[in-house]
Parts: structure tokens; sequence; C-alpha cells
């Protein structure tokens, strides 16, 4: 049973198919994960598996966390994530999630976090047309108006404007994966995926397949 996966970014190359065009593809390190933690309805009041992954030193984890994964493991791991499920068959503590739980030809929902690019202005972050270049122009890189000057006298909330771009967490839906390597524990996924390279990915099975949408 495939319930999800942590893996981390590597980057992104190229795959050919047999017609010799050119597929990008993102290369993901994908566990392998420890499960550190099994929910039921009777203890939680829910049902879900709590998994680890990225290797870390012991002085570097509190000792709650220490405790915690004592009970499934002795290596600390560095990350922890949830994931509901409906059974707990097949799951036992300490077991290892590895990308043999995947296949080529699936779907999955990948989400990570963003590329954080800082405070950036309206063209950056939203694609705005700029002014006129021309000598006098004083408004080469304004936003324009922002709402009305007497009623309502205020800015609307949700008004695009400069301000923080990146840094977020998005969930990229319905990529297939092309390819997994069980022995490197590496999974090639078709397209591109949120964040840089090192950064921290969640895969798990897609819930609408064929959707590509960011969420």
């Amino acid at each position: 049973m495939s319930i999800g996966i942590l893996g981390k970014k590597l980057g992104m190359s190229q795959f050919f198919d047999d017609e010799g065009r050119s597929i990008p593809v993102t290369v993901i390190e994908a566990g392998p994960c420890r499960i550190t933690q099994l929910k039921n309805d009777a203890t939680d009041g829910y049902s879900a598996v709590q998994i680890g992954f990225g290797e870390i030193r012991e002085k570097l984890v509190n000792k709650p966390a220490r405790g915690h994964l004592q009970r499934s493991g002795r290596e600390p791991l560095r990350h922890l994530r949830e994931y509901r499920t409906e059974a707990l068959d097949g799951l036992e503590l300490g077991a290892a999630i590895t990308v043999a739980a995947f296949e080529a030809g699936q779907k999955v929902d990948v989400s990570g976090d963003t590329i954080g690019r800082g405070f950036a202005g309206y063209q950056k972050r939203h694609g705005f047309s700029r002014g006129p270049m021309s000598h006098g122009s004083k408004n080469h890189r304004e936003p324009g108006s922002t709402g009305a000057g007497t009623t309502p006298g205020r800015v609307y909330p949700g008004k695009r404007m400069a301000g923080r771009y990146g840094g977020k967490q998005i969930t990229t839906r319905g990529l297939t994966i092309l390819k997994v390597d069980a022995e490197r524990n590496l999974l090639v996924v078709k397209g591109s995926v949120p964040g840089k390279p090192g950064a921290l990915l969640d895969i798990r099975p897609a819930k609408r397949v064929g959707s590509k949408a960011a969420s």
C-alpha cells in the first residue's frame, strides 16, 4: 500500500522518447523513510501513519523528539510527516518505506516550498506591464491606481501589490513517474516540481488523475 514518501529534489534533466522528443524530468531522491508512529481511532480519534526522513545528529534532536523516535528505531530523523489512511493493515512501527511502493506510469502529487525571492515589485511578482520609458514619465514601474480615493477610501484586501514573492508551499498535481530506481532510491517524474535542488518534497499518490493544477 502506497501512502506517500518524503524525499529531496536533486535537479532537472531530460529524457528522450522513441520519437526522439526531449521530455523535461525532475530527479527526486525519495526515502528510505521509517514509520515512526501508527495512529488509530481508539487512541487518537483518527487513523494515520507518521513517517520520518533524513538523518540528523542526535544532539540536534530535543529530548521529547528523541524519545518519540527511539520507539521505532535508533537513528534520529530530521523530517516527520503524517498521512491519513483508512486502514493500517500491513504497516508496522519501524518498517521502511521505499520507492518500491511506486511504479512507472503512476500519477503522483508533489508538494514543496517554492523558491523564495524576497521582496519583489509589481512586474516581477504579478507580471504587470510597465509604464512609458520616455523622458518625463514618472510611472516606469508603478502599480497604477489601487482604488478609489473617496468611497470606500481604502485598499481592498487581496489587492495585487509589491511584497514577498515565493517561499510558500504549493502542490503540483498529476505528475507521471517515468522511472523508479529502487537501488539508488530515485524517482524520475515528468515535468517540474516546487523548490530548488535539495528542497524537501512530499510525494503522494494522485487524488485526481490527470490534473496538474497547483494549489
